[in-house]
């Protein structure tokens, strides 16, 4: 770990007297903390820590990163399977008391600052019935996630959550601080609209919201099957899925069991495929609509209902706590073929822990009407988003949950379209980074150079000055 030496004191000393956050250096009782993501297999010690108060805070600490040269992570939700919000000896931009939620439910908008999880933004729109298009997990932080594309329950309904972002405020390289929308610095916006952190340092979002059904509720859960039926799940899944109206969403895995309430004891460890379904329209068209998915196959659970929205995105929240040690793989199938639902069958036979799953996400309906090259976000012809995911608490059992998911991808990639979701890849290098982008690579490599040509945002899926 670093004690820099500035000016006769201490990097932390130095900030301490430059911004109005508490800063936390390696000599702080609580600097262990502080330093921690959510994946617990990160273990890196940053020179300092500043828990900001505000944006001239942020302005402070991305001058004295540039003027000293020194590394800069930028912390949201810490919620990153790579852990690009912490970095041996770098200086880190935490914004985890920055959490404040503005909702205009006339205008059907919500303010977000930049260290909110999406639990937050829940809590607030749901209030009015409301709520915009986000993840899968509640703890997860809206800033990575929104500048990745975010792909959730409300995908095919509504697009993504970058479809649905109406402005960001942005520190850029130079200090500068602005407003990004359509009508202000529209290159810059349309960077951000999938390319992840590389262009600027954002602390508040402003999101359009939609209305929930008819009673601000979804009807949603989930349908689990043996992984014995994964042959026939997985091929009725395919071919109904894109038929269905956009305002049902349904995600696809292979898992084990919960061993935990409210799943019957009966079925805990059993290993499944289950599909988890969220439909979001009137309630009215309800029945009809989800018929098929209440008669299709045999079933040993089916957990569909009303609820509200925020219900939903919390389901995992308990299983999934900070901490655990995480290795994910990530790519883009644009079919699911044959050859990879073999695949899915053989891995999910043999998840080597509980919490260790695979998914795949849609990317249809609305989010498939957007076209490629309208945000950085590139993968718009339909499909779904996967990850593999090895979990679990020791760290002892981290080489097994990643040789497991590292076989599982090498073996599913062939099927793929070639590059993966920025925001569930670990380090994996430029070549992945290109692969991610397809043709907007380029044009985001400009963006890059006019914005930050010194390449001080790069502690990320980082993309360099073209």
């Amino acid at each position: 770990m670093s004690t820099v030496e500035l000016g006769g004191g201490t990097v932390a000393d130095e900030l301490r007297a430059a911004v109005r956050g508490p800063v936390i250096g390696p000599g702080d009782t609580d600097y262990d903390d502080v330093r921690k993501v959510y994946n617990g297999a990160i273990d890196r010690h940053p020179t300092a820590v500043v828990r900001i108060a505000d944006v001239a805070d942020v302005i402070t600490c991305v001058d004295f990163a540039r003027r000293h040269a020194m590394p800069l992570a930028v912390r949201g939700g810490g919620h990153h399977g790579a852990g690009f919000g912490v970095a041996d000896d770098a200086l880190v931009i935490d914004f985890r008391d920055r959490r404040s939620t503005t909702v205009d439910p006339v205008a059907a908008t919500v303010q977000v600052d930049a260290g909110c999880t999406w639990g937050d933004v829940d809590h607030a729109t749901g209030t009015f019935g409301m709520a915009t298009p986000s993840g899968f997990v509640s703890t997860t932080g809206v800033a990575g996630l929104t500048l990745g594309g975010g792909t959730g329950y409300l995908t095919r309904h509504f697009g993504l959550t970058i479809d649905n972002l109406l402005s960001a405020d942005v520190v850029l390289a130079d200090g500068t601080f602005v407003r990004a929308s359509s009508g202000s610095h529209p290159d810059l916006f349309w960077a951000l609209r999938g390319g992840g952190g590389n262009f600027g340092v954002v602390t508040s979002f402003t999101f359009r919201c939609h209305r929930m059904g008819d009673d601000g509720e979804i009807i949603g859960g989930p349908v689990l099957y043996d992984i014995a039926d994964a042959d026939e799940v997985f091929g009725w899944y395919r071919e109904i899925l894109p038929s269905l109206p956009d305002e049902l969403n349904g995600w696809i895995g292979v898992l084990e069991v919960p061993s935990a309430a409210p799943f019957p004891e009966e079925l805990w460890r059993r290993r499944v495929c289950g599909i988890v379904w969220c439909y979001s329209g009137s309630r009215a068209d309800a029945d009809e609509i989800l018929r098929p998915v209440r008669e299709f196959g045999s079933p040993l659970l089916s957990g569909v209902a009303p609820m509200p929205y925020r219900m939903l995105q919390q389901a995992f929240d308990g299983l999934l706590p900070s901490g655990l040690q995480w290795y994910w793989k990530a790519d883009i199938y644009e079919e699911i073929t044959d050859d990879a639902i073999a695949v899915h069958r053989r891995f999910g036979e043999d998840i080597p822990t509980p919490l260790s799953t695979m998914h795949l996400y849609p990317i249809s309906g609305a989010a498939a009407r957007v076209p490629e090259d309208a945000t950085a976000f590139a993968y718009r012809r339909g499909g779904w988003n996967g990850v593999i995911a090895g979990i679990d608490p020791s760290p002892a059992n981290l080489p097994r949950i990643s040789a497991w998911a590292r076989e599982y991808w090498e073996q599913l990639h062939p099927t793929s379209a070639g590059g993966g979701y920025v925001n569930m890849m670990m380090d994996e290098g430029d070549e992945r980074v290109r692969a991610a982008y397809r043709g907007n690579y380029e044009r985001l490599a400009q963006v890059k150079h006019r914005y930050d040509p010194t390449n001080l945002f790069r502690l990320n899926q980082n993309i360099a000055p073209g």
